[in-house]
């Protein structure tokens, strides 16, 4: 679907990014970066949660956790050059530890930080996240200008309603019950006491050890197969969605 709607639209991609590794679902990166040929990147801190699930997975010590299965690591600040545009990555960890955001002129690209208002804000208890980080991430997305435009990873749609992906920051401010009224406090108790009854997504044991590798599988062993690893008792008797 991605790389139709760039030749549809004869879209020229000049990076491929993961804002953080993912949890619920495989990166695209390796693939993408197979047909566009493009340079793919990730936040530098990424390396922190390379050596956690690499100590949770047993893996070997083929596997590198310097951040090189990714052609650029950003750091705090960095600004680089999309088409014409300026982009500048913001460091916005709590729901993982590598997570960034993008800003680009009036719009910032906020990954998994808030969802739309009506969604509130994303989980902060899978390994290496914490929820008052997370608190301080959103505090500072929320310190740009309040017709700042915010463009949210992903969306539940509650109710049933339309996807959407956009918000500002004033709609953030009035409408999101994660922030409106709250401090850091409040925040991460409700954070912390809503994550303990969430299910752990299906797909993070599988998904992970593909993401920590920028979206490879992992190599085949002697047999010529690859296996994915499954630390059955990483999670103390977790619900699964």
């Amino acid at each position: 679907m991605i790389l139709n709607h760039i030749e549809l639209n004869a879209l020229k991609v000049d990076w491929i990014i993961d804002t953080h590794p993912h949890a619920d679902h495989f990166s695209a990166a390796r693939d993408l970066n197979s047909c566009l040929n493009v340079p793919t990147a990730t936040g530098a801190e990424v390396v922190r949660i390379q050596e956690l699930w690499k100590s949770f997975y047993h893996l070997g010590d083929e596997f590198l956790t310097d951040g090189t299965q990714w052609d650029h690591l950003f750091v705090e600040g960095e600004q680089f050059k999309v088409g014409g545009m300026t982009a500048e990555v913001m460091f916005s960890p709590g729901h993982t530890m590598a997570s960034i955001s993008i800003r680009i002129g009036d719009a910032v690209f906020i990954h998994d930080t808030l969802f739309m208002p009506d969604s509130g804000t994303a989980r902060a208890d899978f390994p290496g996240g914490d929820a008052q980080q997370l608190w301080r991430s959103i505090s500072r997305i929320l310190d740009f200008p309040d017709s700042t435009r915010l463009f949210t990873g992903h969306d539940y749609q509650p109710g049933g309603r339309e996807p959407l992906w956009e918000s500002t920051v004033a709609e953030q401010k009035a409408s999101n019950p994660h922030v409106r009224g709250q401090d850091e406090t409040s925040f991460v108790r409700m954070r912390n006491s809503r994550d303990r009854r969430l299910p752990m997504p299906k797909l993070i044991l599988q998904s992970l050890q593909v993401n920590i590798a920028g979206g490879r599988l992992p190599e085949p062993e002697a047999n010529g197969q690859r296996y994915l690893k499954i630390p059955l008792n990483l999670f103390d008797r977790p619900a699964w969605s």
